[in-house]
């Protein structure tokens, strides 16, 4: 079978338009689950999908064709390039039409060499640890469920214009839920990962058995505005939804709680009253990313023809401004912003040393959240969000948890609720709860919000 990057050469080779790129992704993943103090099922894939953009250059413009295939063979390659220019030919001009991009330094060292690959061997430490971590919750009759997952994605990325690019991305989560024997708490966290050497599962536990004990008492309370802590990982689910609200082109045209009144955008304008700074950086350790544009497809704030844009850090919003949006070549010409390609990690800065148990020690009376669950958009105007609290919500009073209280529907804006933590912990690592499947390389503080308001009680558990 050839190779992922022999295919990309002969793509290329097999291209007759007047320019080419050629993605090639090779993936392999392994995972473990299990169920009631017991492993139920594990195993591992591979795959393989091809992406072909073809560009055709006409009197009104260029146009642009994009088709993927999986498990794409040398024999079925001439065909994918084919369906790929035919999609150009029939399509109109592409509206973020720009020249390719050409190399501005070598070709990747190991651009032929074989995909990188995961195996079940990556949970040779873990797997026993999570064995005894059955054990102690079997003991003390409590029940655990959950999964962990690895991938490891190879990107070959190509162009006619000479572009020889490799990016290997490994990708790691465990999610955790233990459970009282009669179902009737529950209490989760999660883990993000690259190798899963610095996981814990017992340590995981131990954090569950505690949240579990918290809610032996329960208490009801009414919808309302309270004193919240926001773990790290709540805030990185509001906070990446911001992000990927925070388009350069939709904010100048009017569009988005990031546009002026009056016309233009909102950069330069105080969102956090603390200096917290929110940005991306694929060289970040332990977070680290693809460090150019990978793009299967144009749209939003994503182009085709920005495969192979380097990713720069970038700030996002610097000491409580904004500082930048996100835009591609295309949009940055229309609105004058500057170059910002999205990139593929989060960390929040700027807060404290406080841990959350400091600041729980802190607290005369609010709630301690575990997670957030089910985020929706309200108001694209304001990006108001709603959602759920969900596997433990506390009371916090005089420094202590005393207990655990009903879920909420929450009603917030990522972007209003900057400008009103009072306190920001320290930034760890942290698995976005509800993104999950679509991001996980985030740092975030745990955060204090004087006035989080939980809109109605939900009865979810």
């Amino acid at each position: 079978m050839s190779t992922s990057s022999e295919l990309v050469e002969r793509a290329l080779e097999l291209s007759q338009t007047d320019g080419c790129v050629v993605i090639a992704d090779e993936e392999s993943t392994a995972n473990l689950r299990w169920a009631g103090n017991a492993l139920t099922t594990n195993g591992v894939t591979r795959g393989r999908t091809l992406t072909v953009i073809a560009t055709v250059d006409g009197a009104e413009g260029t146009a642009s064709g994009v088709v993927s295939r999986e498990a794409v063979t040398a024999d079925q390659l001439e065909s994918l390039v084919r369906a790929a220019e035919a999609a150009a030919r029939e399509a109109g001009p592409a509206e973020d039409a720009q020249p390719l991009l050409t190399p501005t330094g070598p070709a990747a060292a190991d651009f032929g060499a074989e995909p990188a690959e995961t195996s079940i061997d990556v949970f040779a430490a873990f797997a026993p640890a999570l064995g005894e971590a059955f054990a102690r919750a079997q003991k003390s009759g409590r029940l655990l469920y959950g999964f962990a997952n690895h991938s490891l994605t190879s990107t070959y990325l190509g162009s006619s214009t000479g572009l020889r690019l490799r990016h290997d991305q490994p990708t790691g989560s465990v999610e955790l839920n233990s459970k009282t024997a009669d179902l009737a708490s529950s209490a989760w966290t999660g883990a993000a990962t690259r190798d899963f050497q610095d996981v814990d599962p017992i340590a995981l536990e131990e954090q569950l058995a505690e949240r579990l004990g918290w809610a032996e008492r329960r208490i009801d309370l009414p919808a309302g505005r309270y004193e919240t802590l926001l773990p790290p990982s709540a805030l990185a689910d509001l906070m990446i939804y911001m992000c990927w609200s925070a388009g350069g082109r939709d904010a100048a045209e009017g569009r988005t709680v990031f546009s002026k009144p009056g016309g233009g955008t909102r950069i330069g304008d105080r969102l956090a009253q603390l200096p917290l700074t929110l940005r991306t950086d694929p060289a970040r350790s332990g977070l680290e990313s693809a460090p150019f544009v990978i793009a299967h497809s144009s749209g939003g704030d994503s182009s085709a023809f920005d495969n192979g844009l380097p990713i720069q850090p970038t700030d996002w919003i610097r000491e409580g401004e904004l500082a930048n949006l996100v835009t591609t070549r295309h949009s940055a010409g229309l609105t004058g912003l500057p170059v910002r390609p999205a990139g593929d990690n989060l960390v929040m800065e700027g807060g404290g040393a406080a841990s959350m148990a400091d600041m729980v020690a802190r607290t005369e009376r609010g709630l301690l959240l575990t997670c957030l669950w089910y985020i929706r958009e309200v108001d694209p105007a304001t990006l108001l969000l709603t959602g759920l609290t969900r596997d433990g919500v506390y009371l916090v009073e005089n420094g202590e948890v005393t207990g655990a209280v009903n879920n909420f529907r929450f009603n917030e804006s990522p972007v209003d609720l900057l400008g009103r933590i009072t306190e920001a912990g320290r930034t760890e690592r942290c698995l976005p709860r509800e993104w999950s499947d679509y991001f996980t390389r985030a740092a975030m503080p745990a955060v204090r919000i004087p006035d989080f308001n939980m809109s109605s009680v939900s009865q979810a558990s």
